[in-house]
């Protein structure tokens, strides 16, 4: 747990430390807004009348709900090697890439046994004690290799692992990554992709050189590309496929610009999202927590045959609950995290 100091460190490229103060604030609200997602849809994925389009895609297709783990990871490739280089300045580049590394190694560790209480309590019933976590602990590793790169060649490093997947996926592995959640340890290798190209498109959005533009840009490609390529490859967010990445990469992206031209441009602020965005770790964990405590009595009635008012009625509950710990941390400027 640490306490904030209150100062906005300097972003990449960036002068003005009221702007970067305001480029931090819209990371935050972004990234609170994908964890708040992440809560609804993890909570109403049990309900059985929610509509299909509230729910992710069986297989092949997209959903909105496809969209909210590719919001984080875009998130965490918006900081990823801003908060490695100041680190960096600090500690130096052994002890910085350490210390990151444990992080995300405590993600994994985490992970591990959230999923292992899931399928303990017959949760998860695919057996495999895989989730989001382990996914983002092995794409933070695999990121921490490449990032010191240039970044171009760093682009070109996400392209390649997206491609080598992807025929990968195609000659043998779909099967496997079908069976397991979030696409397995197999997957992780495309969540990776993500994330390292997440980093991409944070360069072009702290280069004060290119304003905007090379973001938008590197965002309405990676979208374009994504749906050109559908015509062969399915969309699939349990195949983790590369068109599923690049689509996601790029809507991500462009809902993150909404939020920067929300707090940038119109100074519009949203202290709760705010909140959520400074300790995501935490009410992601906790969010399990309380949506166990509605699923495992497993009475229908109480909750995958809820009416909708008493759904509605849980929901608020949810989220006034996790709202009241995360404000409760912010004033206090506390963070809880790896």
């Amino acid at each position: 747990m640490k306490k904030q100091n209150g100062q906005a460190g300097h972003a990449k490229g960036e002068a003005d430390p009221r702007a970067a103060r305001r480029r931090l604030e819209s990371i935050d609200q972004f990234r609170g807004f994908a964890i708040l997602l992440m809560v609804l849809a993890n909570y109403l994925a049990g309900v059985s009348w929610i509509p299909a389009w509230l729910k992710h895609a069986p297989d092949v297709g997209l959903t909105v709900i496809d969209l909210i783990a590719p919001f984080f990871i875009f998130a965490i490739g918006l900081t990823f090697e801003s908060s490695l280089r100041r680190r960096v300045s600090e500690d130096g580049w052994g002890k910085a890439t350490w210390h990151v590394a444990s992080r995300y190694l405590g993600v994994l560790g985490v992970g591990a046994l959230l999923s292992a209480g899931e399928i303990a309590v017959g949760e998860n019933q695919s057996g495999i004690a895989w989730g989001v976590l382990q996914a983002i602990g092995v794409a933070g590793l695999v990121t921490l290799l490449v990032i010191r790169l240039p970044i171009w060649p760093r682009a070109a490093a996400g392209v390649i692992l997206l491609a080598a997947y992807q025929v990968l996926l195609d000659n043998g592995w779909l099967a496997t990554v079908l069976a397991s959640p979030h696409g397995g340890l197999q997957g992780s290798l495309d969540w990776a992709a993500l994330l390292i190209l997440s980093t991409v498109l944070a360069d072009l959005f702290y280069d004060r050189k290119r304003s905007s533009r090379g973001f938008v840009a590197g965002c309405v490609l990676a979208l374009a590309a994504g749906l050109a390529l559908a015509i062969w490859l399915p969309v699939s967010k349990n195949r983790v496929s590369a068109t599923y990445i690049l689509v996601s990469l790029g809507a991500s992206g462009l809902v993150f610009g909404g939020f920067v031209l929300l707090v940038d441009r119109l100074r519009r602020r949203l202290p709760l999202l705010t909140a959520w965005g400074r300790n995501p770790f935490l009410m992601y964990v906790l969010h399990l927590l309380l949506v166990g405590i509605v699923v495992l009595p497993g009475i229908p009635e109480w909750y995958a045959e809820a009416p909708d008012w008493l759904v509605a009625l849980q929901a608020l509950a949810l989220l006034f609950l996790l709202s009241s710990v995360a404000s409760w941390l912010d004033k206090r400027r506390l963070i809880i995290s790896f």
